[in-house]
């Protein structure tokens, strides 16, 4: 028996590893593009399955973005059949008409594909292929962005997505480990066009950024960049948790916020407080931006009478009688409700 490749076997214990943290005997879905990483990650989700007596099937999406993209659909679809794998879906989007650049509005169809997918089949979780390389994508895309610290710490090894837990188990493994462990199985990965095209952020960091680095820092970059990924996200954990507290301790019966409980919040706290509160109040997470919770810190910090601090979704907020509320209009008797006047000396935010 010819032994078996370090690649092939580092992707296996990673998928055995992030299976444990599941219930014993629920299915697992793997969603394939047909690419190295997700290929490969589907080939060894089908070995510890047919070992451990799970339940693994298969989707994959059609974004319906390139010529022959059906055909590729259906091409990874008969091999996960072959591979043992089932149910085996394959699941057309469609991409034009939705909000965001390309690249995001092809990932919001394809998520929303995924979670309705695993839903319907009561997945108890769905796994993906990134890897290593694009946990250093995402960090450096989210610093060049100013993303802060929520953005460096990069994609979770485990998120919920529409109720079911999407797991990332390959995050600890290189994009060069799964090219390596397809070929180990003789498995022809598809190459998506769309990695090499230039017109795409992520593929300029891909094909240009990322060699520079590892030409003038050496290949160690690429670790060093997703361990600041797990270190950020490890702090924002801690941040997170204290976050929830103050915001509950901030509450008033009326559903604002007292000002002054958040005034003496740590800058890093406060700012958590308000993204959260703004999504209670119906933000969308997606388009609530660093300018909308600066905006509501204004508010608490830099009080002068200004109006109200606007938020994605139509939403307005106002600083009235000590208290962060939503704007509500005029009052039963018809006059306006007005905001809490500026403060005559003393201490702005108090």
């Amino acid at each position: 028996m010819a032994p078996l490749a370090p690649s092939v076997a580092a992707i296996r214990v990673a998928v055995r590893r992030a299976l444990t943290e599941l219930p014993a005997y629920g299915l697992v879905l793997v969603a394939c593009s047909g690419g190295a990483d997700s290929l490969a990650l589907a080939a060894a989700t089908a070995f510890v399955a047919s070992r451990t007596g799970r339940a693994a099937g298969l989707v994959t999406v059609d974004h319906g973005l390139q010529a022959g993209s059906a055909r590729r659909a259906e091409a990874v679809a008969r091999w996960a059949e072959q591979a043992g794998l089932g149910p085996v879906e394959v699941v057309r989007v469609e991409v034009a008409g939705r909000p965001g650049g390309p690249e995001a509005a092809a990932r919001q169809a394809r998520y929303q594909a995924l979670a309705e997918v695993a839903g319907r089949h009561g997945a108890a979780a769905l796994l993906t292929g990134h890897t290593r390389d694009d946990q250093a994508e995402t960090v450096l895309l989210a610093l060049a962005r100013g993303a802060g610290p929520r953005g460096l710490a990069g994609m979770p090894p485990r998120r919920d997505l529409a109720g079911v837990p999407l797991l990332r188990p390959l995050l600890e493994i290189s994009r060069a480990e799964t090219r390596a462990a397809c070929t180990a199985l003789g498995l022809t990965p598809w190459q998506d066009p769309h990695n090499s095209d230039p017109a795409y952020a992520r593929s300029r960091v891909r094909g240009d950024v990322l060699p520079v680095l590892v030409r003038a820092l050496g290949p160690g970059v690429l670790d060093n960049l997703a361990r600041t990924a797990r270190l950020v996200a490890a702090d924002n954990a801690v941040l997170d948790e204290l976050a929830g507290e103050a915001l509950i301790g901030a509450r008033h019966p009326d559903g604002g916020l007292a000002v002054k409980a958040l005034a003496d919040l740590a800058p890093a706290v406060l700012g958590r407080v308000l993204r959260a509160w703004a999504h209670e109040l119906g933000a969308p997470p997606a388009a609530l931006s660093h300018r909308h919770v600066a905006a509501l810190d204004t508010l608490v910090t830099g009080w002068r009478g200004q109006g109200a601090a606007y938020l994605p979704g139509g939403l307005r907020v106002l600083r009235r009688a000590g208290r962060l509320l939503p704007e509500t209009g005029p009052t039963l008797d018809g006059t306006p409700d007005p905001a809490e006047p500026p403060p005559v000396g003393g201490r702005v935010g108090a």
